[in-house]
């Protein structure tokens, strides 16, 4: 949003709730649902693209819950965008579409997609990234499919957050050796830009492509959690579970949350969790550079400074 202000595009909002920090900036802000199809046609009508990167995210909830904002949703984004004859799409995904359960270390977009989902959060987007790319040159309409992974920085309201709100009670998994990849907000946005400006151009092989993006360094993830939590004076994790008894403490928190569906939240453990943070998951992303002419630059250790000083005057410090 930002970065295509910074550069004078004209940027139009759709969310739930009123954004007054974006109006300030001059963004036209829409509200609305993705399940209202009429408001999703209002809100991209006279666009001439659109970045669809709203979707219900995390490891717990019904299949509804879900499958109407990430697959549904994006139906109605489909539907309006060819009411309107809109010409670009820059469709969120994640990498979690190739989820297997097992490590993912440099594997590239030749991955297939998952199967037996554990949870509904990859198996709404994976259906959902499907039918975007199926949409490519439909009615003139030209798709790219981006997968940044663990978007961190400030301004993220999910993966620091979370891991903040749950550092009391986190358990390495495994040997904690696995690396992952990480994407700053800074490097994501760019690929969006990215993205939607080779879908200006004619023939551009991005069209029809789906894409991981990230930091292009994969960090050792409880390295990472931990310097985090010392930064802020925090004890660092240092308990530790086996992979295969936390898959069991997973199935079994399953079951009991959906038994108990008063429990508040989330379980703290589930099977899709347990292999998350266990096992190795990071990406190449030589196809980004080769045809997004991606090129993650952000100075990270400046950025985790500035993430740092954020979050310690915040109610998560």
């Amino acid at each position: 949003m930002h970065q295509l202000l910074a550069r004078g595009e004209g940027v139009r909002s759709f969310g739930r709730s009123p954004q007054p920090a974006l109006a300030a900036r001059g963004v036209e802000v829409c509200e609305g649902n993705l399940a209202d199809a009429d408001a999703v046609a209002r809100a991209i009508a006279g666009c001439d693209a659109v970045i669809h990167t709203a979707a219900k995210a995390g490891i717990w909830g019904s299949w509804p819950d879900y499958f109407q904002p990430n697959v549904l949703g994006t139906q109605n984004v489909l539907a309006a965008i060819r009411l309107h004859g809109v010409p670009r799409l820059v469709y969120t995904s994640t990498p979690s579409v190739v989820f297997n359960g097992e490590s993912h270390a440099g594997v590239d977009e030749s991955q297939p997609y998952g199967q037996n989902f554990p949870c509904h959060y990859p198996h709404t987007k994976a259906l959902a990234e499907q039918m975007v790319l199926a949409a490519h040159n439909d009615k003139g309409l030209r798709v790219v499919a981006l997968r940044p992974h663990l978007i961190w920085g400030r301004g993220d309201p999910h993966l620091v957050p979370r891991i903040l709100s749950r550092a009391s009670t986190l358990r390495i998994v495994g040997n904690g050796d696995n690396r992952v990849d990480l994407t700053h907000v800074r490097h994501a946005a760019q690929a969006h830009l990215l993205a939607l400006d080779a879908l200006a151009l004619p023939g551009h092989p991005a069209g029809g492509r789906a894409y991981f993006i990230s930091d292009g360094a994969p960090v050792n993830l409880w390295d990472w959690i931990n310097t985090l939590l010392r930064s802020l004076g925090r004890p660092p994790v240092t308990r530790r579970i086996s992979l295969h008894n936390a898959r069991i403490v997973g199935a079994i928190m399953e079951v009991v949350w959906r038994a108990l569906p008063f429990l508040p939240g989330e379980p703290p453990m589930t099977r899709f969790l347990a292999s998350e943070l266990a096992k190795d998951h990071w990406y190449s992303i030589a196809a980004a550079r080769r045809d997004l002419n991606f090129q993650p630059a952000a100075n990270l250790a400046n950025e985790m400074a500035e993430l740092l000083i954020s979050l310690k005057h915040s109610p998560l410090g």
